[in-house]
Order: C-alpha cells, then structure tokens, then sequence
C-alpha cells in the first residue's frame, strides 16, 4: 500500500463520525508523523513528476476528435501537438 494511500485511510478516519475519538487520535499522530518524516512530500513528488509524452500526446489527439470540445480548445491541442512534430 502507497504512503498516499495510507495517508488517505487515517484522513478518512479522521472525517469518519462512527470513529472513536481514540482511533482519530492515533490517525492524527500517525499523519503528524507522515508529514514530518516526509514521506507524503516523497510520494506528492512522484505523483506530480513527469507526464507520458504518448499518454499527453493522446489527449490531445483525442481531444481534436471530440464534439463536445471547444474549438479554442482544438486549437490548443493543434497547436501543442504541433510543436512535439506529432501527427494529427
């Protein structure tokens, strides 16, 4: 289980009204710990690190495809895949 995943679970807990106020204090410290050890910067770190180019690329080439886009939005995406040489 991820470090983010964890975190999830005790900030659920903490938000869960049938909790015991024991078992909200323990997700406390054990977040309280989380966050000074630095694990949760670690795991935001590879979360947000870099996109797939192919999966970005993707996007915009479905996003050409699809009614329901704006067209100022089409041209972005034109303009984006453009500029990687990609074909449209």
């Amino acid at each position: 289980m991820s470090t983010s995943q964890v975190a999830g679970g005790h900030k659920a807990t903490l938000n869960n009204p049938k909790v015991s106020e024991e078992a909200k204090e323990h997700s406390r410290q054990e977040l309280s710990h989380l966050e000074q050890s630095g694990a949760l910067d670690e795991a935001r770190a590879s979360r947000d690190g870099p996109k797939n180019d192919g999966n970005v690329i993707g996007g915009h080439k479905a996003n050409l495809k699809n009614p329901n886009t704006s067209k100022a939005s089409k041209e972005q995406s034109k303009q984006f895949l453009s500029s990687k040489g990609a074909d449209m």
